[in-house]
C-alpha cells in the first residue's frame, strides 16, 4: 500500500511537469549558485537572503524550482518537487547517470491519469546538491517523460525547505 503512494505520488509529479509548458529554458550550474546568490537576492525581498551553507532555487517563468544535481557524479537537472515522495528520473538521465535500464520497462509502477505507469524501480549511488549527500538512495525510471524530479527521499536530507516570495531555501 506505501509502495502504491508512494508511486502515485512520484508518477502524479512526473505528469504534472511534462505538461506543456513546464520546461525550464535555463539554467544555473551548482559551481555558479553561490556566484549568483546576490542578484537572486536582489529580485527577492529583504528577508530572502541565503545564510551561508544554504542553497537557494529562484522560481522560474512556470512557478516551478529546478536544481542541478549530481547523480552517480554526472549532473542532472530536476524539478524539486516537495510533494513527491522519491526520485524519478526519465530514460535519458539514468542513461547519463549511468545506470542500466531495459529496453523495454513492462512492470507498472503506478497509475496516472491515462492509465498505468510503466518504469523500473533502480537504487542510486550517490546524490548530491550543495553540501548534500545521500548515498543507496531508491528511485524509479520512467518509461515516458523527459523531466526528472526530486522528491522528499532526499529533500529529508535537508534540515529546512521553506519558500519566502519566489525562492525556495534549502538548508
Amino acid at each position: 500500500m506505501i509502495r502504491n503512494y508512494f508511486m502515485f505520488l512520484v508518477v502524479a509529479g512526473v505528469l504534472v511537469s511534462m505538461m506543456p509548458g513546464n520546461q525550464p529554458t535555463n539554467s544555473i550550474p551548482l559551481a555558479e549558485a553561490s556566484e549568483t546568490r546576490d542578484s537572486e537576492s536582489s529580485r527577492t525581498s529583504a528577508n530572502a537572503e541565503p545564510a551561508p551553507g544554504e542553497i537557494a532555487l529562484t522560481r522560474e517563468y512556470n512557478g516551478h524550482f529546478y536544481a542541478n544535481v549530481d547523480i552517480n557524479g554526472s549532473p542532472i537537472r530536476v524539478l524539486v518537487d516537495t510533494g513527491a515522495s522519491g526520485i524519478a528520473l526519465s530514460r535519458g538521465d539514468a542513461r547519463r547517470a549511468g545506470l542500466a535500464v531495459s529496453a523495454g520497462m513492462f512492470d507498472v509502477i503506478g497509475e496516472g491519469a491515462n492509465g498505468d505507469v510503466h518504469g523500473e524501480f533502480v537504487k542510486l549511488d550517490r546524490v548530491s546538491l550543495g553540501s548534500k549527500t545521500a548515498e543507496g538512495v531508491s528511485a524509479v525510471v520512467l518509461d515516458e517523460g523527459g523531466q526528472s524530479l526530486l522528491g522528499q527521499s532526499f529533500l529529508s536530507k535537508f534540515d529546512a525547505v521553506e519558500i519566502r516570495g519566489d525562492t525556495m531555501f534549502l538548508r
